[in-house]
């Protein structure tokens, strides 16, 4: 017995009850049993690299090149991304495309290079192979813009799947972004980043890795070009960053490196180049559209762990009634279940949650329910006793079924890889629908599994069907929460096929976008906290998740009147507006850090309210075209190296620019402009870019810039939509997008486009194609036309 564990044993059950104690003790050896037993041992192992060409197969978009070890098929898809495989390894099947791989590119072809090697030349890249096996992605220039390395495999002599290593070169001035949801983003430092979906098991700031959402996706910024970089392989890994140094070593460059070490899987990866726009129109044409939320769901949540009781959540939404605060949503957390089972009422707290949920309904106020994949392990339960009945529930290698721990106790699992398992779960929410909520967030599926040592989830010996080719859980982690999005989206959409699901989880994998969005988890109440959730955010749009937010205020302990508002003001201006906290947290609502914060939090709440048209056409453009509502400050520039450095302020679309503020007692703040003229948007005073400027921050509001020529679409006064037009510069025009949204169906209405310039001495504003000489049939207002 390892002596360390069992004093964590001991810990464990005197830290959170003797009862779930013995139990994560018992589930913690139960794990490392299952998987001394289930798992094959390494033994020995023998490396191998690719060696050199041997021959080459032409074929559409690409081929095939042969080594002495290995092969190596290449294939430029008509988006413009490339594709390539070592070891035979094809696009499919993988859990992050939607649909079947593209189609190649008949214009792509196979043709000799220099020094032995050969190259596939298409309209965006030219990939170079050479003769020992490294593979350069090139722009049409001839820019390099990352170069792999031949790559490493290490195979077990008995079989068994090999661990393999690639490392990667990038341009010495080139910077890292994305790998899922990072504290320390929105650019990653250097460091060693793990890939493998955690539960940290404790309110995280910006030094803990990995979290809840890891994914083996890199948008790497240069000024030679962007990329983004995909590794489709679902197994443990880690990727280490290493950024260049120009004019290192006698004069010379020293290359940025990218290394990435895998525990099993195909290597194969996606390269998809062009500006930071293309690059996620590729992305999102690859993996899927972006779900398109309700506008609701556009509005402000309130949550809490612990509301307890109907009365409860009625004196909060009184509260927010009585005090003129705009609400849209209140959620429900695992205490609202009966013993925390899920899909299931506590009847002696929420007896009447149907007639509370209509209640809220009337008052413009929908209900959400927090969904857990464990299942209590109970006969009399009626999932538990259901999903045995259709056998769902992951097993071990021995087919015993894989016990686990978590709120409810001894619990067990389904296998959302199995497409039936997928169908008897999407019905489950009939349950929920019946209910009255409108949406669902999903909590806890890493999988997460309490224990008192090891590892917070199943065994790696734990069994999976992946779509019926069979594997463990060394595979099937990553996507597990993926997998249990697809179900309850799929379901939702057949159960209440008019109206668009809302969903949002906690973990995820590449294609998260396809069925709902995310949320920080478990963020410290401090500022780092506040810090670490514009990374999140940031990071993940990168990675193609555009509907994101943290929990405001922080998940445990107690804000400041000065961190929460400082939070709630930037919350306004995030894709999920919400505020939440523990049970052992301090209160969250507004009007509990008095008067001075209760007034400043309505003007951030009625300035949400206002942009709401802004945030349905952010949502619409995401669907559309992959790009996420929060942008780095380099999204149209990215070879401003200034703005790549960046990470403490973003663009909210093209036409808003938002600078939190992330720092205590802080009345000012620098703030970098990019290239242009932006105006403050309460004061309207102008500023040229590209500048770093230093302005007001006081605690009544963070700085907020409009992009000049920007056209917004807000919700005026009476309730209808609006055109907000900041003047051009002087001899500039302007102009934006506007798509109004056709209700929570499923209707797609057309994209409004307007132009604003200057026609004498004043701004004028016409839409494109339309009748009666171009003019807006919707309310205009000018702003800014006095700083010309």
């Amino acid at each position: 017995m390892n002596g360390r564990d069992l004093v964590r044993s001991v810990k464990a059950v005197g830290s959170v009850g003797a009862a779930q104690g013995v139990r994560t003790v018992r589930a913690a050896w139960r794990r490392r049993r299952a998987d001394a037993t289930g798992l094959p041992s390494r033994g020995a192992e023998r490396a191998r690299v690719p060696g050199a060409v041997q021959e080459v197969e032409p074929g559409p978009g690409g081929g095939v090149v042969r080594f002495s070890r290995s092969e190596l098929r290449i294939l430029v898809a008509v988006n413009g991304a490339v594709f390539w495989g070592w070891d035979g390894a094809e696009p499919e099947p993988s859990y992050a495309l939607a649909g079947r791989c593209p189609e190649a590119d008949p214009r792509a072809a196979l043709e000799p290079d220099k020094d032995g090697g050969w190259r596939v030349v298409a309209e965006r890249v030219t990939v170079v192979v050479t003769r020992h096996g490294a593979v350069e992605v090139r722009t049409p220039g001839g820019v390099t813009l990352r170069r792999d390395l031949p790559p490493r495999w290490w195979e077990p002599v008995g079989g068994g799947p090999a661990r393999w290593m690639q490392r990667s070169e990038v341009a010495a001035d080139a910077r890292f972004f994305g790998l899922g949801g990072r504290a320390s983003g929105p650019r990653l430092p250097d460091g060693t980043y793990r890939l493998w979906n955690t539960d940290p098991g404790h309110a995280f700031a910006p030094g803990d890795d990995p979290l809840y959402i890891t994914m083996p996706v890199q948008m790497v910024v240069s000024d030679g070009g962007t990329h983004l970089v995909f590794h489709d392989s679902s197994w443990d890994g880690t990727v280490t960053l290493r950024e260049g140094e120009e004019g290192a070593g006698s004069g010379h460059d020293r290359v940025g490196t990218s290394e990435l070490r895998m525990e099993g899987g195909p290597l194969r990866c996606w390269v998809m180049a062009g500006t930071p726009a293309r690059v996620l129109l590729a992305w999102a044409s690859l993996t899927g559209a972006p779900a398109l939320p309700p506008a609701w769901a556009l509005g402000h949540h309130h949550a809490r762990w612990g509301f307890g009781s109907e009365q409860e959540v009625r004196r909060i939404v009184a509260g927010y009634l009585e005090h003129g605060l705009p609400l849209d949503a209140v959620h429900l957390d695992i205490d609202h279940f009966d013993a925390h089972q899920v899909f299931t009422v506590d009847q002696d707290r929420f007896p009447k949650l149907p007639v509370l949920a209509e209640e809220l309904r009337r008052d413009g106020i929908r209900l959400v329910s927090i969904v857990d994949p464990a299942v209590k392990a109970l006969p009399g339960n009626a999932v538990y006793d259901g999903g045995t009945a259709e056998d769902v529930f992951v097993r071990d290698a021995s087919g015993r079924l894989v016990r686990g721990v978590v709120w409810p106790g001894e619990a067990v699992f389904p296998d959302f890889t199995h497409a039936r398992v997928r169908e008897w779960w999407g019905g489950l929410y009939e349950e929920r629908l019946a209910q009255g909520f409108s949406g669902f967030w999903h909590d806890m599926n890493e999988p997460t599994s309490f224990a008192a040592f090891g590892e917070a989830t199943l065994p790696r010996s734990a069994r999976h069907s992946l779509e019926g080719r069979g594997g463990d859980h060394r595979e099937a982690h990553n996507v597990y929460a993926l997998c249990m999005a697809r179900a309850g989206f799929e379901g939702l959409r057949k159960l209440d096929p008019k109206e668009r699901p809302f969903l949002f989880s906690r973990s995820g994998w590449a294609g998260l976008q396809r069925y709902g969005g995310t949320w920080s988890g478990d963020v410290a109440t401090d500022w780092p906290g506040l810090r670490a959730s514009v990374a999140l955010v940031m990071g993940l749009g990168l990675c193609g998740v555009p509907y994101s937010g943290p929990d405001i205020g922080g998940f445990d302990g107690d804000p400041s009147p000065e961190l929460f508002l400082r939070w709630f003001q930037l919350g306004a201006y995030l894709p999920l507006f919400r505020t939440h906290a523990s049970m052992r947290a301090g209160r969250r609502e507004p009007w509990e850090f008095g008067a001075e914060v209760l007034e400043h939090a309505r003007v951030a709440l009625i300035e949400r309210r206002r942009l709401l048209p802004y945030f349905m056409t952010l949502a619409h453009l995401a669907r559309r075209t992959g790009a996420p509502y929060v942008r780095p400050l380099w999204w149209a520039a990215p070879e401003e190296r200034a703005l790549r450095d960046c990470g403490d302020a973003f663009l909210l679309g093209d036409s808003l620019l938002v600078a939190p503020v992330l720092d205590p007692g802080a009345d000012r703040r620098a703030v970098q402009l990019p290239r242009g003229r932006w105006y403050d948007t309460v004061t309207e005073q102008a500023y040229e870019g590209p500048a770093q400027v230093l302005v007001d921050a006081p605690l009544s509001r963070i700085p907020v810039f409009a992009r000049a020529g920007a056209v917004l679409p807000v919700r005026g006064e009476d309730g209808g939509l609006e055109l907000e037009v900041w003047a051009p510069a002087p001899g500039r025009t302007g102009g934006g997008l506007v798509v109004p949204d056709g209700g929570d169906g499923w209707d797609e209405p057309d994209i409004e486009r307007y132009t604003a310039r200057w026609v004498g001495s004043r701004v004028v504003v016409e839409l494109e194609g339309g009748a009666g000489g171009g003019e807006p049939s919707r309310p205009v207002r000018v702003r800014g036309a006095g700083k010309r």
